[in-house]
């Protein structure tokens, strides 16, 4: 899991759409060629669960699969822009929790 990504979840929903169920090789290399910035982002958390899963509970890598991936909405910063007047407008900057889970093919 990784908290606080500074992009909308919607965006990133769309880069997790593509590997949702996949095997691991199959999903690092989708994310390698994608073209949305979030992608790299992806792939270091895919990186690192698999580190996890390889290093804490002796799993290989080549029989991992992607069980869960999902992004839910995290806090939304607040700031403000001067508009004519005397108004302000708001602008929003939002960010997600990616969270995905691995499990083994056999």
């Amino acid at each position: 899991m990784v908290k606080q990504v500074r992009v909308s979840s919607s965006k990133v929903c769309l880069v997790l759409d593509s590997i949702r169920g996949r095997p691991v090789e199959e999903a690092q290399a989708i994310l390698r060629f994608l073209p949305q910035p979030s992608a790299r982002t992806v792939a270091k958390l895919l990186n690192s669960a698999v580190a996890n899963a390889e290093n804490n509970y002796q799993l290989l890598a080549s029989e991992l699969r992607i069980a869960r991936v999902y992004a839910g909405a995290g806090p939304t910063v607040r700031r403000f822009r001067p508009r004519p007047r005397g108004r302000v407008g708001r602008i929003l900057k939002r960010t997600c929790h990616i969270t995905l889970v691995l499990s083994g093919e056999g």
